[in-house]
């Protein structure tokens, strides 16, 4: 009688172990086999980590084994259990294996196919286009959108992350508690003493040092020493955590009435103004979107405010970016004048701080929150919805949402909600922040989230114009190793323009993008369907490095560049300078966070600025979803890419002061996960 050799891998996480009785039963192109009870006598089968093998007899040849059934049935109490994957040996000696990766829970069972990865097109049989359709109908009852708020991207229908699929939630909920993890991190920085203080002013900005953790060389403590320089306000434009907002100013806007005469001492090629914009050396960021947006007001206690300045910026002979001129708000007026370097020391200073606060806040809201997390949700509801576990765009994309969705359900039950802690210290909490993403959401394009489209756009894609832009060069290196993958996976499988035409679960997936993620906005410039290989890479490398490399960029330099409360103020205390030679070192103070939210911010970007426990970076793919050489010599090459691009990050970076290292693809995550 013909004998199978099943082989089952159970997951390392805690707890991924059971007791529960499995059962498997296959099926063949020449029959089924009967139900069989997993299990060794005196053995305890499926614990943590453990691979366990059995003999599975069947009366006849089963054929070409198409799926495997797996059953989990209650031994004593239900327990969840985490299949990795199982092989099968058949009679003649063939392997299969059967990529699973998922929790089996309560009285389940899961069938499944091959790792073979394959297109709607590619089944031929009825009972393999039966098993394809039924996974995604099951799917789609499970993850459906959700409005949260009005004007943003759907989201998950789940009010807690305990509402969510099982397979797409932490292992362990408690290390994802925001506010578990602000009051941690509060206490490992010594600062929890302070984090009741609120309404307490600090002393001056060395008072701030009560609260800083000084750790040698790092980028956190230039910053406290450096803050004050124009260099670094410019620097932090093209190398911060919100490098982004940047761009080349081509004209002077209208709402900005600067005059060659205003900033004369600061140009250093005997130029007006306008022939240094002419000649490209004339950078713009403009804070518009911030213009009425309302200040958080949840504390009676605390008046807050915000502003939405435009801040004009030079490239001088040097080839550093340095302020030369700075509108607090948008409108021009005498209550709104344009700040200077030659202005007096702490009116300049002041400016820039208002800036630097307003960059805050744009940083946390639009280019953070909607820009990575938002979108790499969409991406990550559309594909569970859309693509079945056999398409190899499914397998392709899963590492990259690994935990994204769990981590935005975290945020909006403990940090973005009503009452949350995003209320506690920013003064774009209480709803402002709200405000902020639904008008961001109504300026979001396509375009904008092709790295080198959006660099050339801005102005900023001149290496030899514009130096020192890492999070340029990095992520342009990183966009393009990410697009040859792509490339190498697709030629694998669609073999002309036609087949990707004629993909209906991939034209699926891209219409849910479109029309639940960006809430069908044409101006959006989201495609509605894809023609072209060409056209699937971009859109695939769009979904990757959002997840990945944009999230890094953005994310883990937090407390670098935030830690110094001066340098990027999550409120303010006290409205905008209306005029000149008024402000002196008390009163801004008295702008800054009082100490209770001081502390409260700290702990924010610490913990924000930490990988997860076991942390997966780009190129890191321990889940085999894929059994094909073809694609493992892909993944190859894409890890040679990835290495190559760590070993010239990592020269450059050599005795720098202020290395550049978020975009290294060593230290960025394969997805949005904190």
């Amino acid at each position: 009688m013909p004998s199978y050799t099943v082989t089952v891998a159970t997951g390392t996480q805690w707890f991924a172990g059971t007791d529960d009785y499995i059962y498997v039963s296959l099926e063949g192109t020449a029959g089924c086999s009967e139900r069989h009870l997993l299990d060794k006598p005196f053995y305890n089968d499926f614990e943590r980590g453990a691979i366990d093998s059995y003999d599975v007899t069947v009366a006849e040849d089963l054929g070409e084994i198409q799926l495997l059934k797996i059953e989990k049935r209650k031994y004593w109490v239900h327990d969840d259990w985490y299949l990795k994957y199982i092989t099968v040996k058949t009679p003649v000696g063939d392997y299969l294996e059967f990529p699973c990766y998922r929790w089996i829970t309560e009285d389940k069972e899961i069938v499944l196919r091959d790792g073979r990865a394959k297109l709607h097109r590619d089944d031929k049989t009825q009972i393999l286009k039966q098993h394809r359709r039924k996974e995604l109908e099951q799917r789609q009852k499970m993850y459906r959108w959700k409005e949260w708020h009005p004007g943003f991207p759907l989201s998950i229908d789940a009010n807690c992350h305990s509402d969510l699929p099982r397979d797409i939630q932490f292992d362990s909920e408690k290390g994802v508690d925001f506010v578990l993890n602000y009051s941690k991190a509060m206490e490992n920085l010594y600062v929890n003493r302070f984090m009741h203080m609120f309404q307490s002013s600090w002393s001056d900005f060395a008072d701030f040092e009560k609260i800083f953790v000084r750790i040698s060389n790092t980028i956190s403590e230039y910053v406290m020493q450096h803050w004050q320089e124009d260099f670094m306000f410019g620097y932090q434009f093209l190398n911060g955590c919100n490098p982004v907002m940047i761009k080349r100013c081509r004209e002077l806007p209208k709402k900005l009435p600067v005059t060659t005469d205003m900033v004369e001492c600061s140009l250093e090629r005997n130029l007006t103004l306008e022939e240094e914009i002419k000649q490209g050396n004339i950078f713009l960021v403009d804070y518009e979107l911030l213009d009425g947006v309302d200040a958080n007001k949840t504390d009676p206690c605390t008046l807050q405010y915000l502003s939405a300045p435009i801040c004009l910026l030079y490239k001088n002979m040097e080839d550093k970016i340095v302020p030369i001129a700075i509108q607090i708000n948008q409108t021009p007026g005498p209550d709104n004048p344009i700040f200077l370097p030659s202005d007096d020391t702490y009116d300049w200073l002041l400016a820039k701080i208002w800036v630097r606060s307003s960059d805050f806040h744009m940083h946390q809201t639009v280019t953070h929150l909607l820009r990575t997390h938002l979108i790499s949700e969409v991406f990550g509801i559309a594909m569970f919805r859309q693509l079945p576990a056999v398409h190899p765009l499914f397998k392709l994309l899963v590492p990259h949402v690994r935990f994204t969705i769990a981590i935005n359900t975290k945020a909006r039950e403990q940090l973005i909600c009503e009452c949350g802690l995003f209320d506690k210290a920013n003064a774009t909490g209480g709803g402002g922040h709200v405000q902020m993403v639904q008008r961001a959401m109504k300026e979001l394009t396509y375009s904008s989230l092709c790295f080198p489209m959006e660099i050339k756009a801005k102005g900023m894609d001149s290496k030899e114009d514009i130096p020192y832009y890492y999070y340029r060069d990095d992520g342009i290196k990183v966009w393009e190793a990410i697009k040859s993958f792509m490339m190498d996976v697709i030629d694998i499988y669609y073999k002309s323009d036609e087949v990707v035409c004629e993909d209906i679960e991939l034209q699926a997936f891209v219409k849910d993008v479109y029309v639940y993620g960006m809430n069908g906005n044409k101006s959006s410039g989201f495609p509605k369907t894809i023609k072209t290989r060409e056209k699937l890479s971009e859109y695939l490398t769009v979904a990757i490095f959002t997840a990945s490399a944009q999230h890094a960029a953005v994310n883990f330099g937090q407390y670098d560049w935030c830690s110094w409360i001066p340098n990027s103020p999550p409120t303010m205390r006290q409205p905008p300078p209306t005029k000149k030679g008024t402000v002196t070192i008390e009163h801004i103070v008295e702008s800054l966070p009082d100490r209770g939210r001081s502390c409260w911010h700290l702990g924010a970007v610490w913990a924000l600025s930490q990988f997860q426990e076991n942390e997966l970076f780009l190129g890191m793919y321990p889940d085999e979803h894929f059994v094909e050489k073809p694609v493992k010599q892909a993944m190859m090459k894409f890890c040679k890419d990835l290495d190559e691009i760590v070993s010239v990050i990592t020269e450059r970076n050599k005795n720098k002061k202020l290395p550049y290292y978020y975009l290294s693809p060593n230290r960025i995550p394969n997805s949005v996960a904190v």
